[in-house]
């Protein structure tokens, strides 16, 4: 793994998070302060990043990934929400699953990560995937 932090987002910049990630991982924010990462804007350049140069040591996920992710569902019902997004482009989450399967045909452990995302099914999703992931690692 190497000393690389990837942010995945199609629009923002790790400095646009530092003003509400404080309130979501309390000083581990100040990460978002660091000039040292790489951007993708994509999936796909999500996957060929990692695909050519390994894990980063941190990753910073959004959910949202095309102006077709977002839906006012956003804010109801995780099905709903997945019915509403269903054939468009990958999300972040499928980013999250993609990173799942790389880490178990690799026997890697996920490298420190977490969600910036501001869609709140999408937090959720990522988050559950990701941490159900670890806990079945670890054991």
């Amino acid at each position: 793994m190497n000393k690389i932090k990837l942010f995945l987002d199609d629009i923002r910049v790790p400095s646009d998070c530092t003003g509400y990630m404080p309130m979501r991982i309390g000083d581990k924010a100040i990460v978002y302060h660091s000039t040292d990462w790489v951007i993708v804007r994509d999936h796909y350049q999500f996957v060929n990043w990692i695909t050519k140069n390994g894990l980063p040591s941190f990753i910073s996920f959004d959910h949202d990934l095309s102006n077709e992710h977002y839906s006012p569902l956003m804010y109801t019902s995780e099905d709903q929400y997945q019915d509403a997004i269903k054939g468009t482009a990958p999300t972040g989450y499928d980013s999250a699953k993609w990173l799942i399967k790389y880490c178990i045909e690799n026997k890697l452990a996920l490298p420190e990560w977490v969600v910036h995302s501001m869609n709140p099914v999408g937090v959720e999703r990522i988050t559950r995937e990701l941490t159900n992931f670890q806990r079945y690692a670890t054991k």
